[in-house]
């Protein structure tokens, strides 16, 4: 059977894209995965996003596993919406009035692509002021 595969002829266009896909950072292959099921009704099997993480190559799972970039989503500003607007614009270095409306807009990212310990920071005054908050 390897050698039927060994044989098997691909076009340029199918190969320029499965180079795209295995080159998909985590959060880029989330999206499409988000992408492909909402807008096509597509799931991935169990154990796709095994395979999606596997990447790179041999040796490289482990290292896909441990994330290093974060994003710092807000889910709720509870009941002190205030000061939750006013940290998002101190953190964000918007306008206040943009603050709030990425504030009423949740679950809305505050900051992507941030290092474990700024995303553990934002978390924690973003928490502090009175709002929910995930890291993805």
């Amino acid at each position: 059977m390897s050698e039927e595969a060994a044989t098997i002829e691909v076009s340029a266009e199918i190969k320029t894209m499965g180079d795209q896909l295995v080159e998909l950072t985590l959060k880029q292959a989330k999206e499409l995965s988000d992408y492909l099921k909402d807008e096509h009704g597509i799931e991935a099997a169990a154990g796709g996003g095994v395979i999606m993480a596997a990447g790179g190559g041999p040796g490289d799972a482990g290292e896909a596993a441990e994330q290093t970039e974060f994003d710092v989503v807000l889910t709720s500003f509870g009941e002190k919406k205030l000061n939750v607007v006013k940290e998002v614009k101190n953190i964000t270095g918007q306008s206040l009035m943009d603050s709030k409306k990425l504030v009423e807009g949740v679950p809305a990212t505050i900051k992507e692509g941030v290092d474990k310990a700024e995303a553990e920071e934002i978390k924690g005054k973003l928490e502090e002021a009175g709002g929910a908050v995930e890291l993805e």
